[in-house]
C-alpha cells in the first residue's frame, strides 16, 4: 500500500482508490462538503482513464469533478466536491465516460471596465483586488474587499454591468469598506514597527477558473522599503462552497533573508469589536457591527505554524504580525460570512465556524491506493 500526503484546503480526509472505486473518509467530528484533490498522475495509473470519465455517488448519481492544470499544459490533479457525514465514509465510482456539464461554482477575471480591478467569487462569496489604475485617485483603497452574497449564482458579470450592486436587489451587495487598511485581509510590510502598503497589483494569471476551483496569482512590481527592493507574487485559490480563500505569498527581498509583515482586518467604528484571537489555533475573526441596516459581516484569517502577535489596540484595523522567508511560500488564508447569506447569524457563530475550519486544516489529507 502507497501512501501520498498532500495539502488540501479546509480539508482532511482519507480517499482509497481501487478497481474503479474510491472511499471518502472523514477522520474528524465535522460533516464536510468540500472539494478533495487526486494527483493526475496518480489518478490515471489507478484507473487506465484520461480526461474523459464520469464520478459517480454510492447511489450512482454523476457528481461534479475537475480537472485541474495549474497554469501548467498537461493536467495535474483531478479535484472532486464530495460530501461525507462526521466520522463516516463514502464510496464514489470512476468509469469512462463524457464528464457530467455543470455550471460553473467559482470564477474570476480582470475587469478593465472598473479600474483594471480583478475580482474573484464562488456559491458563497466574492472578492476584488484594486489595480494600478485606481492609485492616487480620491476613491482609492489599500486592501482586499469583499462583496456580500445571498445567492448560489455568480455575481461579478452582471454586477458590474449594472453599475448598481452597492444596493441590495436580492443577490446581496458591495458594502463593504476597505478605505486605508488592508480590508478583508490583505497584507503590508512592517518596517521598523511602522506598516507602508504596497502599491496594487500590475500582472495576473489565471490558472484554472472553475467549475470546483478558481486559481489565479496577481504579481506586484518590485518596490523600494526603506533600502530593500522587494518584489511579490500572491497565488490566490478559492473552492466551490467554500468561505475562505487559500493565499500564497512569494516573497523577494534582496536585502534581508526575512521580511517582517503584518496581515489586516478593517474595524467599523463601535464601542466594543466583537473579535476572537486564538494563538494556539492561530485565528483572528471579527464580527462587524449592522453598517447602515446591510447587515453584519464576519472576516477572519487563519496563519500558518509560527510567531505572530496580534495588534489590537490600532484604531482603524486588527494587525497580525509576522515574517516572511525569502524562497518559502507564506501560506494563509482568509475568509468572510455575511448574516443575511444565512450560513453564520452572530458573532458566537462565527467564532465557531472559523474554529472548525481551523481544525480541518491541522491535519493533512491521506490517500491510499492499492
Amino acid at each position: 500500500m502507497k501512501a501520498l500526503l498532500i495539502p488540501a484546503m479546509l480539508c482532511m480526509v482519507t480517499v482509497t482508490l481501487a478497481q474503479g472505486t474510491f472511499s471518502v473518509k472523514n477522520e474528524t467530528a465535522l460533516p464536510r462538503k468540500e472539494v478533495i484533490s487526486i494527483p493526475y498522475a496518480q489518478f490515471q495509473r489507478e484507473f487506465g482513464l484520461d480526461t474523459n470519465f464520469v464520478v459517480k455517488d454510492h447511489a450512482g448519481n454523476p457528481i461534479v469533478h475537475q480537472v485541474e492544470y495549474r497554469g501548467e499544459n498537461q493536467a495535474q490533479n483531478i479535484l472532486i466536491l464530495v460530501e461525507v457525514a462526521d466520522r463516516s465514509s463514502s464510496g464514489y465510482k470512476v468509469e469512462a465516460g463524457k464528464p457530467l456539464h455543470t455550471p460553473s461554482k467559482t470564477y474570476a477575471r480582470y475587469v478593465p471596465e472598473r479600474y483594471d480591478d480583478f475580482a474573484w467569487e464562488n456559491d458563497k462569496v466574492g472578492f476584488r483586488m484594486y489595480g494600478k489604475a485606481l492609485e492616487g485617485r480620491a476613491d482609492d483603497a489599500q486592501g482586499m474587499d469583499y462583496w456580500a452574497k445571498r445567492t448560489d449564482k455568480l455575481v461579478i458579470n452582471s454586477w458590474y454591468k449594472s453599475e448598481d450592486y452597492h444596493r441590495d436587489h436580492g443577490e446581496g451587495l458591495d458594502y463593504y469598506s476597505v478605505g486605508n487598511t488592508l480590508g478583508a485581509g490583505d497584507l503590508a510590510i512592517f518596517e521598523k514597527d511602522k506598516l507602508q502598503y504596497t502599491k496594487h497589483y500590475r500582472n495576473y494569471q489565471i490558472l484554472d477558473n472553475g467549475p470546483l476551483r478558481t486559481t489565479f496569482v496577481l504579481s506586484y512590481d518590485p518596490q523600494d522599503f526603506n533600502g530593500q527592493p522587494i518584489a511579490l507574487k500572491k497565488t490566490i485559490q478559492l473552492d466551490a462552497g467554500s468561505h475562505f480563500n487559500k493565499i500564497s505569498v512569494q516573497l523577494d527581498n534582496s536585502e534581508k533573508k526575512v521580511t517582517r509583515i503584518v496581515l489586516g482586518i478593517a474595524k467599523r467604528k463601535e464601542q466594543q469589536p466583537k473579535y476572537a484571537w486564538n494563538p494556539e489555533k492561530r485565528t483572528l475573526s471579527y464580527w462587524e457591527p449592522n453598517v447602515q441596516e446591510n447587515g453584519h459581516t464576519g472576516i477572519a484569517l487563519i496563519l500558518p505554524k509560527g510567531k505572530h502577535k496580534l495588534h489590537a489596540n490600532d484604531a482603524a484595523q486588527f494587525l497580525v504580525e509576522t515574517d516572511i522567508r525569502n524562497g518559502k511560500s507564506f501560506v494563509y488564508y482568509n475568509g468572510a460570512a455575511w448574516d443575511r447569506e444565512g450560513t453564520v447569524a452572530n458573532a458566537e457563530q462565527w467564532n465557531t465556524f472559523v474554529r472548525d475550519e481551523s481544525i480541518k486544516l491541522e491535519k493533512p489529507l491521506h490517500v491510499k491506493f492499492n
